[in-house]
């Protein structure tokens, strides 16, 4: 793992302090990135599978009960409450506003302006007067010195500091990214070949074929011996009401007798060749 960055084009050579500072700076700084950045990335794993998981089946169930509540209690709710703060707030301070406090506010300004124009800037100028040469002794020098020869170096190296930890942590950053990645896919090959293949490699090659023979020697035979008892049941059934069924027409002719059969009634026209045909003369009714 390369931990040193090349100087990048445009950036004034950099010094020994600089180049002497910033292995130990990424060593340490890469060392408390990386278990950060595995966390993170499992953080984000396991926010996306939430997510995908429970919250949004959960908002889709609880959509149309916060819809409706909104919708019906709170809409109008905070209506009323806006028309009830309006009333009870907004219309006194605005009356508070415009005929109390704008006039005071006006007043407290003129006098202000005037105090500023005739007393204070007379006294600040006389204030001046005898000060500036005194201050510039006392304050101006002594604060451009420490300026110049504390703040500055102090800062700029600071500034150098400050660049490469920032420097470092993206590098770290973006390696302990490369690290994650590698320790995820790591974890997702072993948990494939512990877990998942074994399962698969079980469901194909015993519980399939255990499966067949078992529809093949036990399921088929069964249904088969199930339909077969369903017809016998069904036509047993099916005797058994025929036998109901003629036992109560035994009984009905044995209390009440046989019934009388009804004659069917004569025939206006005889049947067979004495039936009245269009092309002869003769007919039923005048035939001898």
């Amino acid at each position: 793992m390369d931990l040193e960055k090349q100087p990048a084009r445009g950036r004034e050579p950099e010094g020994c302090l600089v180049v002497a500072l910033r292995l130990p700076v990424r060593i340490v700084v890469f060392v408390l990135v990386v278990p950060v950045r595995m966390v993170w990335d499992a953080l984000v794993v396991a926010g996306r599978f939430l997510r995908d998981a429970v919250l949004r089946p959960l908002g889709r169930v609880l959509a149309w009960p916060v819809v409706a509540l909104g919708r019906y209690v709170l809409v109008p709710l905070g209506r009323a409450l806006a028309w009830l703060g309006n009333a009870l707030v907004v219309v006194p301070l605005v009356w508070l506003y415009r005929y109390v406090l704008t006039p005071l506010g006006k007043a407290v300004a003129v006098a202000l302006a005037w105090l500023y124009a005739r007393v204070l800037t007379p006294f600040g100028h006389a204030v001046m007067w005898v000060l500036v040469p005194l201050g510039r002794v006392l304050l101006v020098l002594p604060a451009l010195a420490v300026w110049r020869w504390v703040l500055v170096p102090v800062g700029r190296a600071l500034v150098v500091v400050a660049r490469e930890v920032g420097d470092a942590l993206g590098h770290a950053w973006r390696v302990a990214g490369r690290i994650s990645l590698a320790v995820g896919q790591a974890l997702g090959t072993l948990f494939r070949w512990i877990l998942v293949e074994p399962v698969r490699w079980l469901w194909r090659t015993v519980l399939t074929p255990v499966g067949h023979v078992v529809r093949d020697v036990v399921l088929r035979p069964v249904a088969a011996v199930a339909r077969g008892v369903g017809r016998a049941a069904r036509e047993a059934l099916a005797g058994a009401r025929e036998s109901v069924r003629q036992a109560r027409a035994d009984f009905r002719r044995m209390l009440f007798g046989e019934p009388e059969r009804v004659e069917p009634a004569a025939r206006r026209e005889p049947p067979g060749r004495e039936t009245r045909t269009l092309g002869s003369s003769t007919t039923a009714l005048t035939k001898d």
